[in-house]
């Protein structure tokens, strides 16, 4: 079940609390809601000698504070909780797991901006250079004579960093969190480079076979090295036969259909493929080649690991390899947050029932733009200074209740200002315009992301 966050009225996080819980608090007026998004109560009374929890609250309407008093003397304390995280090009997976009991107490999948920020780059740099080769005198080249710095990581891809480490930020503020798991590569290169590796679960084994297959079927395109043929069943095929000396390292590792592979046999390649020479140069390039996203998806999740490390909280790592086997082991379904869930060796059997997983998207906080242009470029009308309207601005989710006119009824949505006070509202049933400033109440103020559960 996904919980409440809770924290006291001098802003301490509690343990997440059950929604039936959540509801008693605030119908007794002993909690009030802090934060929509992730929804987080704070509470009325202050207590701040009591390591209560709420995990055995009741739901009685029994007084809270001789409730709460009484809890004091013999409640259990705070239970620390785990933040896993899979990072991803397109959507990041969050998970906040209680180790001691394995429930999944809080998930969301976040979606990155990146390739937004990677096309409004693009637009700039075509503008720009039109410019010079016009000859405005717009702005000068740049390129030859700056340097980057050790670290530097484009925007695109700096922007997943910090947008996770913002939600790190936001969660360490409504739970206590006291341990990060973050699936830093996602294949133990160390591991199928040589097989023989000793350590723990580094023995020839289960999980050397989920690392090693999830490799091959990525550097392969899921498809049978020899024939190309997909969707169908694939084995692990050695390219050089061990029969004839070849080993078990990655690089001499390939993908084949039952049939190719059946008929290759203990064959070599040269002779197996004698009369297909293209295939064979290409097979046996594609052999010594990593996978071509490894070192710019390394390269992130390195970076962020400095920043988890930077919270001062014990961070652990693993491997895809190591993630899929987790998952796989509890029959658990393909997706972000429960990637994120089966992330380390830390990992219990988890309790996943009831929770569903908060969708962020990040959308950033609008551009510099002074003014707006059509599709040639000229200015099509200006941009008001300021970004507030009645107490409002654009990407605020208000409540708007309508008592009389055309619109009668109650709508809640993201919200678009005009200066004149007549909004616009995007809800789930569409788009509402023309609503009175006088109507609207805020709900969520714009923090640059949308949600949706």
């Amino acid at each position: 079940m996904s919980k409440v966050f809770v924290i006291d009225s001098e802003k301490a996080p509690l343990n997440p609390i059950h929604p039936a819980q959540a509801r008693q608090l605030l119908r007794n007026k002993k909690a009030a809601i802090y934060r929509q998004f992730p929804f987080t109560l704070i509470l009325v009374e202050s207590f701040p000698d009591s390591p209560i929890g709420f995990s055995s609250f009741d739901s009685t309407g029994t007084a809270f504070a001789e409730r709460l008093a009484e809890k004091t003397r013999t409640a259990s304390p705070i239970s620390p909780l785990r933040l896993k995280i899979d990072p991803g090009a397109k959507v990041t997976g969050i998970a906040l797991v209680n180790d001691s009991t394995g429930e999944v107490v809080f998930a969301a999948e976040l979606k990155h901006r990146g390739f937004t920020i990677r096309d409004a780059l693009a637009s700039r740099r075509q503008l720009r250079r039109s410019r010079r080769a016009r000859k405005t005198r717009y702005r000068k080249p740049r390129f030859l004579n700056r340097t980057r710095p050790p670290g530097w990581l484009a925007p695109s891809l700096q922007s997943r960093v910090k947008n996770i480490k913002t939600w790190i930020e936001k969660l360490r503020r409504f739970a206590p969190i006291t341990a990060i798991s973050q699936e830093l590569v996602r294949f133990d290169m160390q591991l199928m480079r040589n097989p023989d590796i000793q350590g723990s679960l580094y023995q020839q084994g289960t999980l050397a076979g989920y690392e090693t297959r999830e490799y091959l079927l990525e550097k392969w395109g899921r498809q049978c090295a020899y024939c190309g043929v997909k969707d169908v069943p694939l084995q692990i095929e050695h390219i050089y036969p061990r029969a004839k000396g070849g080993s078990n390292s990655i690089t001499n590792l390939s993908l084949s259909c039952e049939k190719c592979n059946t008929k290759k046999g203990t064959k070599d390649i040269k002779e197996f493929l004698k009369t297909d020479p293209s295939r064979l140069e290409k097979i046996l390039k594609q052999a010594k080649r990593p996978l071509a996203d490894a070192a710019a998806v390394n390269t992130t999740r390195f970076a962020l690991l400095n920043t988890l490390k930077t919270t001062g909280l014990p961070v652990e790592t693993g491997s895809g390899g190591l993630t899929k086997f987790n998952r796989s082991q509890q029959n658990l379904e393909k997706s972000h947050w429960l990637d994120a869930a089966a992330v380390g060796v830390s990992t219990p059997i988890l309790n996943i029932r009831g929770v569903k997983p908060l969708l962020i998207t990040a959308n950033g906080h609008g551009s510099r733009q002074s003014c707006r242009t059509d599709k040639h470029g000229f200015p099509s009308r200006y941009v008001p200074r300021f970004k507030f309207v009645k107490g409002f601005q654009t990407g605020d989710i208000v409540k708007a209740v309508v008592t009389t006119g055309k619109k009668v009824g109650q709508y809640v949505g993201r919200v678009a200002v005009r200066s004149s006070g007549s909004f616009n509202l995007s809800t789930k049933q569409g788009l509402v315009q023309g609503i009175s400033y006088k109507y609207c109440k805020t709900v969520h103020k714009k923090d640059g992301y949308s949600y949706a559960s």
